[in-house]
This record gives structure tokens, sequence and C-alpha cells, in this order.
């Protein structure tokens, strides 16, 4: 049986010195649990300080995105090598604001699964239904879709190393 895991993504929030003071104290806080996976899930800029500040604790990280490609004319764009460098063990994919502000579909984050599954990232594919298609009835529906195809192509190896955060988008 897999370990429960406890992951928080703070989004577009927090400078490097407020991220560093909230690590600082999840760090203390969470210092004497062994049996749950911690995970924080940064901004990108912050992946190398969260990581040498977390190095030798129970807390790992977790980059927000990659692109899925291995380098190349992606400007602003954070490749699976470029994470690991940076000490980034985990990575967010298929989060609600990126399908929706950023038009990602579960072909694409399919892909970036498969890459950071290359570089042994391990994905946290998020998957969720909005207000409006829970209430209509479309919930399994859009839940289906988006496993289904998210996870096209990979084997039960790979299932192994992704995680499925279900985070429906209701406010």
């Amino acid at each position: 049986m897999r370990k429960y895991i406890i992951a928080g993504n703070w989004k577009m929030n927090k400078t490097k010195d407020e991220g560093l003071a909230l690590v600082k104290q999840l760090i203390e806080l969470s210092k004497d649990i062994k049996n749950v996976d911690i995970v924080v899930g940064v901004p990108s800029v912050l992946v190398d300080s969260i990581s040498n500040l977390t190095n030798g604790t129970n807390i790992e990280v977790a980059a927000q995105n990659l692109y899925p490609a291995e380098n190349g004319a992606f400007t602003g764009e954070l490749s699976p090598s470029m994470l690991i460098s940076v000490g980034a063990k985990y990575v967010i994919l298929g989060h609600s604001e990126r399908r929706e502000y950023f038009n990602e579909t579960d072909e694409f984050i399919n892909s970036k699964i498969k890459i950071a599954l290359k570089h042994n990232l391990k994905p946290i594919l998020c998957i969720g239904e909005n207000l409006e298609e829970r209430k209509s009835g479309k919930l399994e529906l859009v839940i289906k879709q988006q496993i289904t195809l998210g996870l096209a192509g990979l084997t039960k190896e790979d299932m192994e190393s992704i995680i499925i955060a279900y985070e429906p988008i209701w406010d």
C-alpha cells in the first residue's frame, strides 16, 4: 500500500523570503511525521531555494508545471531536466487553472506526464469538474475523460509513480 501524501500548492503566492519562512515553519511542525509524504508545490523561481532548504527533511518539492520537451525555443518554459537540476522531485500537471487559462488539453497533459516519467519526476495529475458540470450530471464523464486521455499509453509500472489529485472547482 502506498503512503498517504499531503501536498500543498501555493500557486502564484509568496515572495522568496515569505516562502522560505513558511517552509521553515513547516519543517519544524512536520519533523516527527514519518508515515506520510509531504510535498510543497512552489513557483518555479523558488524550486531551487526551497529544495535546498528541505534537503535532508521529510519534505519534497514539486514544480507547478513543465513543458514536454527536452530543450528548444520555448521561451519561459521549463524542461524536466531544468526542474530536476534545481531539486524538484514532483511536478503538478493538469491543474484546473492550466486547463482553463492556458487551454491545456488532456492530450497535452498526457505528453507532460510521459516526459516527467521519462525523467523520474513524479507527476501529480490534477483532475476535477467545475460546479456547472457537477450540477448537470457530467461529473463522471469529465473525470473519466481526464483520466482516460491524461493517462493514455501508460503502463502499470508508470502508474506506480503517478499521483492523482481530485480537485473539483466549485467556487
